[in-house]
């Protein structure tokens, strides 16, 4: 394999783990998007991001912006995540589901661009605000229960 293959490979594994940690806290909530898809929304969007590479080499040159990709990627989740966003009887529910979703393709754009340290960084505090500021938001509320999901 190709060091340019295998730095890629890499990539996707890289991207599959820390989708999968987001995605497996998000599950073990019993949220609407859970293990399967944001995973699935993290390595799409390094794949999206590695593509960039082999595009610009393979068939535009110079004449290729590679930030439009992400720009699409960033435009298409925000959709997915919209999907996930429900309006019942004046409250709002899929509103950290939907970000979670965003915050995952953010994650996946990073390995794809082999920002690995923002990458683990960014899937850290992550992880912190979807179960840390559940409890913040438990302290926080009246009446004791969450605010959100």
């Amino acid at each position: 394999m190709q060091g340019s293959t295998m730095q890629d490979v890499i990539a996707m594994f890289v991207s599959l783990v820390l989708g999968t940690l987001v995605g497996w806290e998000r599950q073990v909530g019993r949220k609407p998007a859970g293990l399967r898809t944001h995973t699935l929304v993290c390595v799409g969007s390094t794949l999206f991001c590695l593509l960039t590479n082999h595009a610009s080499r393979d068939f535009g040159g110079g004449n290729v912006d590679p930030t439009r990709i992400i720009h699409g990627v960033v435009t298409g989740v925000g959709f997915l995540g919209a999907g996930s966003i429900l309006r019942q009887e004046g409250f709002v529910h899929g509103l950290t589901t939907a970000a979670s979703v965003w915050m995952v393709a953010a994650i996946g754009v990073a390995v794809g661009v082999h920002a690995y340290g923002l990458a683990i960084t960014g899937t850290i505090l992550a992880l912190v605000v979807l179960e840390g500021y559940r409890w913040i938001e438990r302290w926080l509320s009246p009446s004791g229960e969450g605010a959100e999901e």
